[in-house]
């Protein structure tokens, strides 16, 4: 087995049945730069759907789930299906992959999770039932002061 392993470059790799090629990218964004990266591209789809009371939450340190939370509201049931199906294509047009999906049956409450992000979408009566923003924004226990 033959490897090198310098940024790049291809590598070839002998097997029992032939040779395997394979191209190393020459650098991997790696937490805060790709988080941010993919949170401009988030938020520049949304605002593209036309997408509703835009709140971004920096979870970063509170939650291992991601770095970012986006909350937005649809107009309507297919506003919230549009605006999914377009930040999904955006997502993986920019190179972010193929994200988790959660909820797009019925177009009340979508959760697309691309790692970094987690984004819900929200018709605005489900968004104020639920209230995510509320419960994220709390005090964290560290930060209260006892005397």
């Amino acid at each position: 087995m033959v490897c090198h392993s310098r940024k790049g470059k291809k590598l070839t790799t002998v097997h029992a049945k032939g040779k395997t090629l394979a191209v190393i990218p020459k650098s991997a964004e790696r937490g805060a730069d790709a988080a941010a990266r993919a949170l401009e591209a988030v938020l520049t789809s949304l605002e593209d759907s036309k997408a509703e009371d835009i709140v971004t939450i920096d979870i970063a340190g509170k939650s291992a789930l991601g770095d970012y939370m986006v909350v937005v509201s649809g107009r309507s049931n297919r506003h919230v299906l549009a605006i999914a199906d377009h930040l999904l294509t955006d997502l993986k047009d920019e190179g972010f992959g193929t994200a988790r999906v959660e909820g797009q049956e019925g177009g009340d409450w979508i959760l697309i999770d691309t790692g970094d992000i987690i984004v819900h979408v929200f018709r605005p009566e489900i968004r104020e039932f639920y209230n995510i923003e509320k419960m994220w924004a709390a005090p964290d226990m560290d930060e209260e002061t006892r005397h």
